[in-house]
């Protein structure tokens, strides 16, 4: 019964955490922090694409041609009609060896962009009277996402080969997508207001929850995948379609930013009333309690010591 109950308070805080990041994406404030890294992102893929597109097709498909395998292959497919796929090959590949670096570099740009700016806000409209520890920092924020990111990019590229499997190409990928979101805007949002104690505190006793949050979210940015998905059929839409597949995936990264500072700063207000809770409920030590009832004269300090 009390494991129910359990489950439940924590259903309830994170539907709680969770309808509220989707109303704060609806807010102006955020709605215009979407667009930096937007812009910011477009312009680079743009400005790569313009500069590097041609030799990057051609170096896929040099490296398509020099496997005696895939060429066999090529040449049977062509021989049943396909004579165009030589040619729409190469820039499909392309296009998807883009997403890993586009999700990963969303997800930075939005920690570095976004995330301080929504906590803020955050704090300031529902946790106006939360103490900030500034148990973090720029610096070991920047460090701290580095380092996750490039563990999540050898998990990824360790576990291509077992993409294979057709059930595991749908949870692996959303599984170190959702551990690298987790443990970057999960740090972030704790970064101002929590101290170093209490964040590993926090992790420690939710660690299960947020990475659940970050798996949720890993899914969620799935649906940029139907815009690529119009990419691999439309490659000359690319220059249009990966601005919006840019703008959803930034969509995404801060909603699940939101719903990260609501979550943890509840766990953070939680926490420190527990304390404060306990700290009151001690008994005073006897003592301390007759030096509390007497008055400070010099006698009685004379009796103290």
């Amino acid at each position: 019964m009390r494991d129910r109950g359990g489950y439940t308070v924590l259903m309830n805080k994170l539907v709680d955490s969770f309808w509220r990041a989707a109303m704060y994406c609806l807010h102006p404030r955020v709605i215009a922090l979407s667009v930096l890294p937007l812009v910011i992102m477009a312009g680079m893929s743009l400005g790569l694409g313009y500069f590097f597109w041609e030799d990057a097709i051609a170096l896929v498909r040099g490296s398509l041609e020099s496997h005696e395998l895939l060429g066999t292959m090529m040449r049977w497919l062509e021989g049943l009609g396909l004579n165009n796929l030589r040619v729409v090959l190469a820039p499909v590949l392309l296009l998807f060896l883009a997403i890993p670096v586009i999700v990963i570099v969303s997800l930075l740009f939005v920690a570095v962009f976004m995330t301080p700016a929504m906590v803020a806000l955050v704090a300031e409209r529902r946790f106006a009277q939360l103490e900030r520890k500034k148990g973090g920092s720029l610096l070991a924020s920047l460090f701290w996402s580095l380092g996750s990111t490039a563990l999540a990019v050898i998990a990824m590229v360790l576990s291509i080969p077992l993409w294979l499997i057709p059930p595991l190409i749908l949870v692996l990928p959303p599984l170190i997508w959702g551990w690298l979101t987790y443990r970057v805007m999960s740090y972030d949002a704790l970064a101002d207001h929590a101290s170093s104690q209490e964040r590993q505190q926090i992790f420690k006793e939710n660690r299960a929850t947020l990475l659940g949050i970050g798996v949720l979210s890993g899914y969620l940015g799935a649906a940029p995948s139907l815009i690529w998905a119009s990419g691999a059929m439309f490659v000359a839409m690319a220059p249009i379609l990966v601005p919006i597949a840019i703008w959803i995936y930034t969509l995404v990264f801060a909603f699940s930013s939101l719903w990260f500072a609501h979550y943890t700063l509840a766990e953070l207000e939680q926490l420190r009333k527990k304390k404060n809770a306990l700290g009151q409920d001690l008994p005073v030590p006897p003592a301390i309690e007759l030096i509390a009832s007497k008055p400070q004269t010099e006698d009685w300090n004379k009796e103290i010591k």
